[in-house]
């Protein structure tokens, strides 16, 4: 596609960025004294760059016939609005009574001094090169001036800003009366006068509203102005709407390819038909039809500027429209785009933004910066929430551009674009709408603060939507508030059944020293505090250092937790705020965003305190508990249980075997109370869930007859009272669990007197016992098989059974013991008889070999 400026070439002007607005400033008494800009003194170029509307065609042929003594009317009153082409027009005339041979008068309100100058003076000494006869400051009389426009036929008056002359003239005494009367009365005696002469025109601009009457006085002479001849004048508008386009095409460009224009006007309309953006039929036609008229530039931005900015009372409507495109052509020169839309215009060009703020306020400045021009403007934003292949298009500028330009209209009409108006400014080639449609979505509904939708229309406001009062809110949350709001959200997601659960606390006093396993949430990872819960109670030592974990957050998860923590406050503050009028559906959409951000935080806890510090031998153990696998409604406490038992950490059941094999296999008897507590006091050993768990153990050991349950003698020696029987361990002081060999001996001789003599028995302390105890499973199954070949120390051990519904905790101490034992661990599960969905292998069980780091085949 070819860049527009290869079709429509700019004026030099335009493209070396000589853009003062004295080049597009008509000034008919400048060209009149052979100065100003040289597009309008000379003839030529003036006439290429302007365009000759069906308008000025009529007045060149009305005024030309009335000069030739043909007839026509004889006095022209042009009405237009601020910069409508009013003084263009004049400038017109004046060259084109220079080529007809006529004598020209020119009078311009603006440059005269009403203490100084007089209407008819000026005319008089422009006509007979002296005021003689017309000094004075009372008006001449209809007989004076006949006799004056009488000697110079044929003439042509060009009269520009009269009524600015006669406000000024108002404050000018002149006996009982004004100045402004006395040329208000003149203005009557020169219409009536320029009447009766067969090759006199007389044309007088006067603007086509109030707008530009000063005040209310001033409206009362421009309608005086208006009606002082109405009988012998006729009102003229050299610019009709459906011109615009081209006139202004015309002063921009110096040439335009039309079939290169045709062809991109062509390719827009196509593509937008094929959007909906464009109603088939009459309505595409004609819009196509406007496009070739005004291209490069869209229809909507000629309207757009021509007729809402240009209803701004100091917006001078063709010269205004003129200055701004051609600084955004200036702007664009270099780009490669194939027409020119709204959302092109470049508004962090500090002189195309200063062009628009001075008629609607510098305050707009900040809305621009917040939303559109700044680095962190949600406008930029809204890119890195699209498709990559769209990010490179700069979406969110340009809808957020197009919204800018809509806003404003200075006669009180409808502000703010339609979302096909949006569209179409918005559209370029190969983009489809749905993705425009996407990014206005985006911008309105949370990245933009001063973005306001009302009746289908979006535009901006100085006033701040509830998405900038959010941002407001929660830019002023403090630390404080972050802390205590983070405890609560705590609150909540922990109860403390499964194990005793303790937030935040700051001193070790505050946690108890007993066998029970402990879970102490702390808001940083502070190795240093950990140590000090696990060394100290007070002003003792602990003794229970194995009950201790901890739990803390992720560094990099604070961020983002603490930016939803902030919303949620702010949203409630905002519900609560007694100085914000909410409208029924206002507060109807702060409700939805606090409920649906204070779900998000309940899930987000989870993926905040995730680092679980465990005691070891030597030093602390960190685990990465990883994302929550349950959708986060699991306790904080529920999930590092679950994660201590599948670590082996925390057993929920024994092993009468192990107790065999680990703590009497080199000992004789041991004491109950020691060998319960031995889990809880040295760090880094498998910790019971309670103590119940050693009395089932070690009742179910007794009962097979693995060891026996006695007490120490008054000589410390041990005597065997319960084997192969139910027993109901105390564990307390001198209980002891004794050797299966021992309690045989003991039964068979009656009792431990009369054992042998110089029989001695082993003890010891279990401070650091061997290999840790394991969790056992229940009775083993009937299909439990042990592979042939058993010896009595077996290097290879294979297992093949099909594990019973609800069994699954049982083998977690099995399998420790089994990794304990062996160096090499390889498992095969094969699943059956029931069905599992893809999401679940991926967020559970892949997951769960992730935490591990540790690879998995799944087939």
């Amino acid at each position: 596609m070819k860049p527009f400026h290869t079709i429509a070439v700019p004026h030099d002007d335009i493209l070396q960025g000589r853009l003062t607005l004295d080049v597009f400033a008509a000034d008919l008494w400048e060209v009149y004294q052979g100065r100003g800009p040289e597009e309008y003194r000379d003839v030529d170029l003036f006439f290429q760059k302007t365009y000759l509307t069906e308008g000025l065609k009529n007045l060149f042929a009305v005024v030309e016939k009335r000069l030739k003594g043909q007839g026509g009317d004889p006095v022209i009153q042009m009405q237009t609005p601020f910069g409508g082409g009013k003084t263009h027009s004049l400038i017109a005339l004046y060259h084109k009574a220079r080529e007809w041979g006529v004598k020209t008068a020119v009078i311009v309100g603006t440059k005269h001094s009403a203490e100084k100058d007089t209407l008819w003076g000026l005319l008089a000494e422009q006509l007979n090169g002296s005021r003689s006869g017309f000094e004075g400051q009372s008006a001449p009389g209809s007989e004076a001036l006949r006799r004056l426009l009488g000697e110079h036929q044929p003439l042509l008056i060009l009269m520009d800003e009269v009524l600015e002359y006669v406000v000024k003239a108002s404050a000018v005494t002149v006996g009982e009366s004004t100045l402004a009367a006395q040329t208000l009365a003149f203005m009557q005696e020169l219409t009536e006068a320029v009447a009766i002469q067969e090759r006199v025109a007389l044309v007088v601009t006067l603007p086509s509203s109030t707008l530009e009457h000063y005040n209310e006085h001033g409206t009362r002479l421009f309608e005086q102005l208006k009606n002082i001849s109405g009988r012998v004048e006729k009102v003229f508008t050299p610019v009709k709407d459906e011109e615009v386009g081209a006139i202004i095409r015309r002063r921009l460009f110096s040439t335009v390819d039309e079939s290169a224009a045709t062809e991109m006007v062509n390719m827009y309309v196509e593509q937008a038909e094929q959007e909906a953006l464009l109603t088939h039929g009459e309505e595409s036609a004609a819009y196509r039809a406007r496009f070739k008229q005004t291209y490069p530039f869209l229809p909507e931005v000629v309207d757009v500027l021509y007729h809402r900015w240009g209803s701004f009372p100091n917006f001078q409507r063709t010269r205004g429209t003129l200055r701004l495109l051609g600084l955004v052509i200036h702007a664009l020169k270099n780009e490669s785009r194939p027409y020119v839309t709204l959302a092109d215009f470049p508004l962090q060009e500090d002189e195309i933004r200063r062009e628009l703020l001075k008629h609607i306020g510098n305050e707009y400045d900040s809305v621009l910066a917040a939303d559109l021009l700044s680095p962190e403007a949600g406008a930029h934003k809204a890119k890195l929430e699209i498709g990559k292949a769209y990010q490179g298009l700069r979406l969110g500028e340009r809808v957020a551009t197009t919204i800018f330009l809509y806003s404003f209209v200075g006669g009180g009409g409808q502000a703010g674009a339609t979302p096909n108006e949006i569209k179409r400014n918005t559209l370029t080639p190969g983009l489809p709408a749905s993705v425009i449609s996407e990014v206005l979505s985006k911008l309105s509904s949370r990245l933009l603060f001063y973005l306001h939708e009302e009746g289908g229309r979006y535009y901006f406001s100085t006033t701040a939507n509830l998405n900038r009062a959010l941002t407001i809110r929660m830019e002023n949350v403090t630390a404080e508030e972050l802390r205590a709001a983070e405890q609560e959200v705590l609150r909540t997601r922990v109860r403390g059944q499964r194990m005793k659960t303790f937030l935040w606390p700051t001193h070790p006093t505050d946690i108890p020293d007993d066998p029970a396993p402990k879970l102490i949430i702390l808001p940083e990872a502070d190795t240093t505090l950990m140590q000090r819960f696990l060394n100290e109670k007070g002003q003792t030592p602990r003794v229970h250092r194995n009950t201790l974990f901890f739990l803390t957050p992720l560094a990099t998860q604070r961020p983002p937790f603490e930016e939803l923590l902030r919303r949620n406050l702010a949203l409630t503050g905002l519900l609560n705020a007694k100085t914000l009028s909410l409208t029924p559906e206002q507060r109807q959409t702060l409700q939805t965003q606090e409920k649906k951000s204070a779900k998000d935080l309940q899930d987000q806890i989870g993926m905040l305190y995730r680092l679980l510090y465990l005691p070891d031998r030597d030093d602390l153990r960190m685990l990465d508990l990883g994302t929550p696998t349950y959708g986060g409604e699991q306790y904080l406490e529920e999930r590092v249980y679950e994660r201590l038992r599948t670590e082996g950490r925390l057993v929920e059941k024994l092993a009468p075997v192990v107790i065999k094999q680990r703590y009497l296999a080199t000992r004789d008897f041991v004491e109950t109370q020691q060998l319960a507590e031995s889990g809880s006091r040295t760090p880094g050993e498998i910790l019971a869930i309670g103590q119940q768990v050693w009395e089932n153990c070690i009742a179910e050991g007794v009962r097979q007859g693995l060891f026996g349950l006695g007490e120490l003698d008054e000589k410390g020696q041990p005597k065997c009272l319960y084997f192969k029987e139910e027993a109901t361990p105390a564990l307390q002081n001198r209980e002891v669990l004794i050797r299966a060999e021992i309690c045989e001996q003991q039964k068979a001789q009656g009792g431990a007197a009369n054992m042998p003599p110089g029989m001695a028995f082993t003890s010891g302390s279990i401070a650091e016992p061997a290999p840790a105890p394991v969790a056992a499973p229940t009775a083993p199954p009937s299909n439990w098989q042990v592979a042939p070949g058993s010896q009595t120390m077996r290097h290879t051990l294979r297992l093949r059974f099909t594990l019973p519904l609800g069994k699954a905790s049982d083998l977690f101490g099995l399998l420790h013991l089994l990794q304990v034992r062996f160096h090499k661990l390889e498992i095969t599960l094969e699943a059956s008889d029931g069905t599992i969905d893809e999401t679940e292998i991926e967020e559970k069980v892949r997951e769960t070999f992730r935490q591990m780091g540790t690879d998995v085949e799944i087939k």
